[in-house]
């Protein structure tokens, strides 16, 4: 197994495992909370079979990396990116970001630039702002977050089942896109996430992305489905497309905050599409879907 050192805690080395196959223009997958790179399975063999050459890593705290009781701050965490981008020497990478990977991708190049990256994607994705202010009067009271901590806190396992519920939309998709099997899959990858850095992760969910998300000047695609239970996009990805000039916008019809599983198919297509050949032999995904609508520059397609 491959780690990354990214500190100490106290005698304690804090490692971040990756996985690095394929060939050809690199591709950084980050995952989304509670879960671990192995979350990315749909997609992995879909880029590297297209000429990719895909990271996935764990972020600190989560699958098989270290897990500190401290660091679940997007400053850290993207700092913790970094030192992957830094130690693989990656150049004219994409990064995608799931849900609260969003956070560190639009932090990354707010903060590091775009020197080692040349397109952004952010699928499901957490940023701009959830909380709710006098600006953005449609996001979460701050209790939202403390009483999500409470109840990590109180039962973790129990708080798990439930979320993963809204997650994947069970009530409507269960033995459809999803099934009983696949939702056990990833509880159990979430389960064995640190209780703290689960529990800490909360705290970093009210943090304001808008200048990130303002200072972004790559090709950028948001996927998100229209049926997030999670991330609304209506609060989310619709608001990142109108902040980021230029940037494309595909909705995935019915699709919950999980929809790199639930509708791998479509999310693939679409990123394959954005990514345009890994090496130049390999062409890019045929085009799935027609754009609905097309204002000030920005485009938007629903699948």
């Amino acid at each position: 197994m491959s780690f990354i050192s990214v500190g100490k805690e106290n005698s304690t080395s804090i490692d971040l495992y990756y996985e690095d196959h394929g060939a050809g223009k690199p591709v950084v997958l980050i995952h989304g909370w509670p879960l671990s790179g192995a979350s990315w399975e749909r997609q992995v063999p879909a880029l590297v079979d297209a000429g990719f050459r895909v990271i996935t890593y764990d972020r600190r705290g989560f699958g098989k990396s270290s897990q500190p009781l401290n660091g679940y701050d997007y400053d850290t965490l993207t700092a913790d990116l970094h030192a992957i981008m830094v130690e693989l020497n990656l150049h004219d990478a994409t990064l995608v970001g799931f849900s609260m990977g969003g956070g560190e991708v639009a932090r990354y190049l707010g903060r590091y630039g775009n020197d080692r990256v040349s397109k952004a994607v952010f699928m499901a994705a957490i940023q701009p702002s959830l909380l709710k202010t006098p600006d953005n009067p449609g996001g979460q009271d701050a209790s939202h977050f403390t009483d999500t901590q409470k109840a990590i806190a109180a039962d973790r396992p129990e708080f798990l089942t439930g979320f993963f519920s809204k997650f994947f939309n069970v009530d409507v998709l269960l033995g459809k896109k999803i099934s009983e099997e696949a939702i056990r899959l990833n509880w159990n990858i979430a389960a064995g996430a640190s209780p703290k850095g689960t529990h800490d992760c909360v705290r970093s969910w009210p943090t304001d992305f808008n200048a990130d998300v303002a200072s972004i000047k790559v090709p950028t695609l948001i996927v998100h489905g229209d049926s997030d239970r999670i991330l609304p996009i209506e609060r989310t990805g619709q608001r990142t497309h109108e902040a980021v000039k230029g940037s494309k916008l595909v909705v995935i019809k019915g699709g919950p905050h999980g929809i790199n599983w639930t509708h791998a198919e479509e999310v693939n297509s679409a990123l394959l599409e954005f990514l345009g050949p890994g090496h130049s032999e390999h062409a890019a995904a045929d085009t799935v879907g027609d754009i609905s609508e097309i204002s000030a520059g920005r485009a938007m397609r629903t699948i």
